[in-house]
């Protein structure tokens, strides 16, 4: 058995149908001259909807707003908060898509949504992050709220992808140390040069430029004629990192030196090789 639309079913559609038709012809001003006051929340919400559909993140996002301005208390403007987050972020204007997204966490924390509010809102940061030569800011901010997700969401959809991008973003910050360090030790800055890689076996050991790092020690350390740190950095590279061309060059050139890799002084990589080699955690 068919049921028909009654009258008001009938004239609701057909008010869409005018809505989506009429705004394609003024997309050009961004539907300026268009009154939302004359359509439902839904009838906005369902017109966002259909912008993104055919790639039009800026104009669903504008819809998604008016959403949010003219129905407050309904049950699209909850929904319209989050997808303003998200075509924000589809059309590049993270600014917007954090605001967005923490006005989402700030309404509704205990909402089923609220985790990929987090997330949007970790990827307006992590999306940004630009060559390693630039000013890192946003790599920390892709940080920690990529830990939010992973610590107040561990069970989520998105805490997987969130720890990728934390350890893709944390060994960008590494990154960055190893470009100034090697920045340094070319200049013969050796002291600078030191000081940079002792931050990345310090602070990102778990990245994979540690075994570089130790090497490069290795190289300032001698240029330093501090023969004692440049041995134990050799023999903290020899334990984890054998199997490496940084080893290879780092025993190449301390033995080239008459010099063993061998943990010996007691400056701060000695407490690295008690840790990491010796498992002495006191």
């Amino acid at each position: 058995m068919t049921i028909g639309k009654g009258p008001a079913q009938i004239a609701g559609a057909a008010l869409v149908v005018l809505f989506l038709a009429g705004c394609d012809g003024g997309e050009s001003v961004e539907r300026g001259n268009l009154n939302y006051e004359n359509y439902t929340a839904q009838q906005i919400f369902e017109r966002g909807e259909y912008d993104l559909s055919r790639n039009k993140p800026k104009l669903a996002a504008q819809s998604f707003a008016e959403v949010e301005r003219l129905y407050p208390y309904s049950g699209f403007a909850k929904r319209a908060v989050i997808m303003q987050a998200f075509s924000h972020h589809r059309d590049r204007n993270y600014e917007e898509s954090r605001a967005a997204a923490q006005r989402y966490l700030d309404f509704y924390p205990a909402d089923e949504d609220a985790a990929y509010a987090q997330y949007l809102l970790a990827l307006s940061y992590y999306d940004q992050i630009d060559e390693v030569g630039r000013d890192q800011q946003l790599t920390f901010e892709a940080l920690q709220a990529l830990r939010e997700v992973i610590e107040r969401y561990p069970e989520s959809e998105y805490a997987t992808s969130a720890r990728l991008k934390f350890d893709l973003a944390y060994d960008h910050l590494a990154s960055k140390e190893m470009e100034v360090g090697r920045y340094y030790l070319k200049r013969d800055n050796f002291a600078a040069a030191a000081n940079r890689f002792r931050v990345v076996v310090e602070d990102f050991q778990t990245t994979t430029h540690t075994a570089e790092a130790l090497h490069r020690l290795v190289e300032a350390y001698l240029s330093l004629g501090l023969v004692d740190e440049a041995r134990t950095a050799g023999a903290i590279l020899g334990h984890n990192f054998r199997g490496t061309e940084w080893y290879e060059q780092s025993y190449a050139l301390l033995t080239g030196q008459g010099h063993t890799l061998e943990a010996a002084g007691d400056g701060w990589l000695q407490e690295i090789y008690r840790q990491t080699v010796l498992g002495r955690w006191l």
